[in-house]
């Protein structure tokens, strides 16, 4: 059977699907990453001294930053003074800023992933800085021959790895493709895998997978396939295998975001944030209950992965994207559903 036209099931044709309950927030998400890691923790601790530096000589700006603070609960384990300490917490409700009262608001719109700015300026500084270091005492120093050839040879490869990470927490600007029905790629990378379901559990019905895989060159934030309502979130700790490897769909830590696409259509659809061997640390800054407009981003993954999109299999949908192709989150339109839905 061809990959890209997949038989259609014609009990399914016009298919209707019952709005879908909310469900609550699943414990294990107590924060937008909840692998954790070693950046997390020198973030949290660069936090305790940054409030103790506002409280004691900033006292006019914790002031303001309370005046024009919003929401009726503290989501984070500690004093919320400015949109900073909520960077973490953001999926748990609770206090925020409006835009126009938050000023950290520029950086959701840097060419890079507000998400890895910290890992970037750390990871960045370490090669960068290493790099400097070992080039001056090369420079400095009397080695000659084989030691000269090695020492030059780790000062081009500090370089590199610097600029992988600057290269990898990218955030390039996308045009979102209009149209009802129109599915876009979750995630930049490959499209290796496409699978037809014959009955999956959420969608309720027969279903296409379509597994991406996201090479450490690839941008890493994913996007919003389509427009919809957030129904459930479900985190599966696992293990870290190669991303290329079949099994690790089903067996790597992952988490799962179930949503359902506004009226008439109602199509529920799940997208899987994977991790790799390299990328351990999954984003997920969503809740429960949001509604978001197709090619919003709402998190990522780092330092390589896989993004698996389920989503039904009707009368009418047509696969566009073919095993192979190169795919980026946003822009490249996966498949179309056409219109029995709008037929009288």
């Amino acid at each position: 059977m061809s990959p890209t036209s997949p038989q259609i099931n014609p009990q399914t044709a016009g298919k209707s699907y019952p709005p879908l309950s909310v469900e609550p927030m699943d414990p294990q998400l107590t924060t937008i990453q909840p692998g954790g890691g070693i950046i997390i923790n020198l973030e949290m601790l660069w936090g305790n001294w940054r409030r103790f530096w506002l409280k004691t000589f900033r006292r006019g700006y914790v002031q303001k930053m309370q005046n024009t603070r919003k929401g009726d609960f503290n989501p984070c384990p500690h004093e919320v003074l400015d949109p900073r300490d909520l960077k973490y917490y953001e999926n748990q409700g609770g206090y925020y800023w409006d835009a126009k009262d938050d000023p950290f608001h520029y950086r959701s719109h840097l060419p890079f992933a507000r998400e890895g700015l910290a890992e970037l300026l750390v990871l960045s500084a370490l090669f960068f800085g290493g790099m400097a270091l070992l080039a001056g005492l090369m420079l400095s120093s009397q080695v000659s021959g084989l030691l000269a050839i090695i020492g030059w040879f780790l000062v081009f490869a500090l370089c590199l790895l610097g600029l992988e990470i600057v290269w990898f927490f990218r955030n390039p600007k996308r045009m979102i493709p209009e149209g009802e029905g129109v599915v876009v790629s979750p995630a930049d990378g490959t499209f290796d895998t496409i699978e037809e379901i014959a009955h999956h559990e959420f969608i309720g019905g027969p279903a296409i997978e379509i597994g991406i895989f996201l090479s450490i060159f690839n941008v890493h934030i994913n996007r919003m396939p389509v427009a919809g309502k957030i129904i459930k979130l479900a985190y599966k700790p696992g293990k870290c295998l190669n991303a290329l490897r079949p099994e690790s769909t089903r067996e790597n830590e992952r988490l799962e975001v179930y949503l359902q696409t506004p009226e008439p259509t109602l199509r529920p659809m799940l997208v899987q944030q994977i991790t790799g061997a390299i990328a351990r640390r999954i984003v997920c800054r969503l809740k429960p209950g949001d509604e978001l407009s197709k090619g919003a981003q709402f998190g990522m993954i780092k330092l390589g992965s896989r993004t698996v999109i389920v989503f039904p299999k009707e009368e009418g949908l047509e696969i566009l994207a073919k095993p192979g192709d190169k795919l980026k989150a946003g822009s490249s339109i996966l498949a179309k559903y056409t219109a029995p839905e709008n037929a009288d």
